[in-house]
């Protein structure tokens, strides 16, 4: 997502060149440039405008810091006015996402025996029925100890052939109870026949996933209306495809006009490299964007933070967001252990088969990747590439020993390692190149993620070392990183084993 905008952005910036201040003069074309970049996402006319209007107003009327460059200038006024058009407050955060930026907004809370209910709406093929079934992504919202929440999700699309079974799945799935009546019931009286099950049985959360149509239609408003006055929502959620650009953004309002929504989840995002959606759905219908989902498994929905989105737009990464993914993966036990390992230059090709499936339980390697600050440039093409290469790696772990695995200095300095390496390549069908490429790799990778784990224990509590898994190594680490060029430089910079 954004890579057409990010890429546009990029380029403008560095047309800024050395100047140290920014004029009526200068940014002009570099509005201009935005403007048409905006415009090319899919962005409505009238959000791009005003976004436009407001990045000149704090880009001309803001002191200038001493030592601010003119494109470090105009980013942080494009941060800052992207943040507060997609419902943030940019007054809250500097120039990046902070740990306690909350979402654009949280969902109703209810309590046992008084529901809270969440009525989602929709064209067919949006993904409300993925929405309906992502619990946990309503949980993280909420903000809530999971072990708090019952939630009940009420079957009212009776007219999608197997609309009941897939949601029965999805919840079996995330281990929450559906309610269904049949495709024969009224879809009114099944949302209250679920409403009274939920006061009964002490749920604090009704989630009624309704019937979509292709199209805005008459009969779609009026059900979700009676549904609505029927069970009266605290919230009304419509489910939109990014897929469809500033379109989403139109039907949030149309449906806002209807029912009264009281915000808008975004699927697909990762279908949409452009973005248009994203900007536009608040600017055009006032309604925040709740949660944006980037597949089609229910752990795909996440929370919509402003910021985050804004600093990824920019191709300033989103570390927060992959922090979260992995403390979510991992405990914190296996990431002192890991850690340890790590520093102590004990790396080996389990760990490396354990991390590289951490990786893809946390998306694709690209989408990972295009999260990490100053990846935002790196092509499709160059992602592809690396899945590919980490396939590779994988298949040649594979065919190893267990003592292989465990031991990789008997691939790399045994005296028998060619031999080995020689029936590894046989045995993955690989050729001899690739497999002593791969070795290569991986040693120059352990070497650099002790140098790097080391280096970031001097910089905080022992005690933190190692958290979640995710400090060992973590980009942005100044430190680190300093430390890891003295100590290399002058040499060459190995592969970082990932494919990347």
């Amino acid at each position: 997502m954004f890579d057409q905008l990010s890429n546009a952005i990029s380029s403008v910036v560095k047309d800024f060149g050395p100047k140290q201040r920014i004029t009526e003069e200068s940014i002009k074309p570099a509005l201009k440039s935005v403007r048409r970049a905006l415009l090319d996402a899919d962005v409505n006319i009238n959000v791009a405008d005003a976004l436009i209007d407001g990045v000149k107003t704090r880009s001309l009327g803001e002191q200038v810091v001493e030592g601010v460059t003119a494109d470090q200038q105009f980013i942080k006024a494009m941060y800052d006015e992207l943040v507060d058009m997609m419902g943030g407050d940019s007054s809250s955060s500097s120039s990046s996402p902070t740990p306690s930026a909350p979402p654009a907004s949280t969902l109703a809370i209810g309590s046992a025996g008084n529901p809270a209910v969440i009525l989602l709406a929709g064209l067919q093929g949006a993904g409300k029925t993925t929405a309906a079934g992502d619990d946990e992504a309503t949980l993280t919202t909420a903000r809530l100890p999971k072990r708090n929440r019952k939630v009940l999700i009420a079957a009212a699309d009776v007219y999608r052939p197997a609309a009941i079974s897939q949601l029965e799945i999805l919840g079996k799935s995330v281990g929450v109870e559906v309610f269904s009546m049949g495709t024969d019931a009224d879809p009114v009286d099944i949302a209250e026949k679920a409403l009274e099950k939920a006061k009964k049985e002490g749920y604090d959360t009704l989630i009624v996933d309704t019937a979509g149509r292709q199209i805005i239609d008459e009969n779609l408003m009026d059900e979700l209306k009676n549904i609505k006055e029927a069970v009266k929502p605290d919230e009304i959620l419509l489910v939109v495809d990014a897929m469809t650009g500033q379109e989403a953004a139109s039907l949030t309002a149309s449906f806002d006009s209807a029912v009264g929504l009281t915000g808008a989840i975004l699927t697909k995002t990762d279908g949409d490299s452009r973005g248009g959606a994203a900007v536009s759905v608040r600017g055009v219908s006032g309604k925040p964007i709740k949660f944006v989902g980037t597949g089609e498994r229910t752990p795909d929905l996440e929370p919509f933070y402003p910021d985050r989105m804004a600093s990824r737009i920019l191709g300033m990464g989103d570390i927060l967001s992959i922090v979260e993914k992995a403390q979510a993966e991992v405990s914190d036990e296996e990431a002192r252990r890991m850690n340890d390992k790590v520093k102590n230059n004990e790396f080996d090709f389990n760990d490396f088969l354990q991390q590289a499936k951490l990786v893809s339980t946390m998306g694709s390697l690209g989408g990972v990747a295009k999260m990490m600050p100053g990846m935002g440039g790196v092509s499709s093409e160059q992602m592809i590439a690396a899945e590919k290469r980490l396939k590779k790696n994988e298949a040649m772990i594979a065919v190893m020993t267990e003592e292989e695995r465990s031991n990789p200095d008997l691939l790399i300095k045994d005296s028998k390692a060619l031999e080995r390496l020689i029936r590894i390549a046989k045995f993955s069908d690989m050729p001899l190149s690739d497999v002593k490429q791969f070795m290569s790799e991986f040693q120059k990778m352990g070497t650099m993620m002790s140098r790097m784990s080391k280096a970031n224990d001097k910089q905080q509590d022992p005690s933190m070392a190692g958290s979640n898994g995710m400090d060992m190594a973590m980009p942005g680490n100044r430190a680190a990183r300093r430390q890891t060029k003295k100590k290399k430089k002058g040499g060459k910079g190995g592969g970082g084993g990932f494919g990347m």
